[in-house]
């Protein structure tokens, strides 16, 4: 089975950098989530990345996800009208070393 990545790109308000860092700290240990790890792309620029054991996972695990965001929406500046908040993408893994 092909493992699956989600990628969401965050930017953080300056005043809650270290609550949203202690929320994607804390975040639950979602089933077939195989690791998840946050950079640091810029002053207050952020993107997680998840690698899942299947696209089923990511899908199954979506509610939960979207309700752990809403808990942390009010720390985001709006990256565009266009996006809002976030900026998601997600893909099977097609080279992994």
């Amino acid at each position: 089975m092909t493992k699956f990545s989600n990628v969401v790109r965050f930017k953080v308000k300056p005043a809650y950098v270290d609550d949203f860092l202690k929320h994607f700290s804390d975040l639950p240990p979602f089933e077939g989530k195989l690791s998840q790890i946050l950079i640091k792309t810029g002053e207050q620029n952020y993107c997680g990345v998840g690698l899942w054991e299947s696209e089923d996972a990511v899908v199954a695990a979506r509610p939960a996800m979207i309700a752990s965001l809403d808990t942390a929406r009010h720390m985001l500046d709006e990256i565009s009208p266009d996006m809002g908040v976030t900026d998601a993408v997600s893909g099977p893994v097609v080279v992994e070393r």
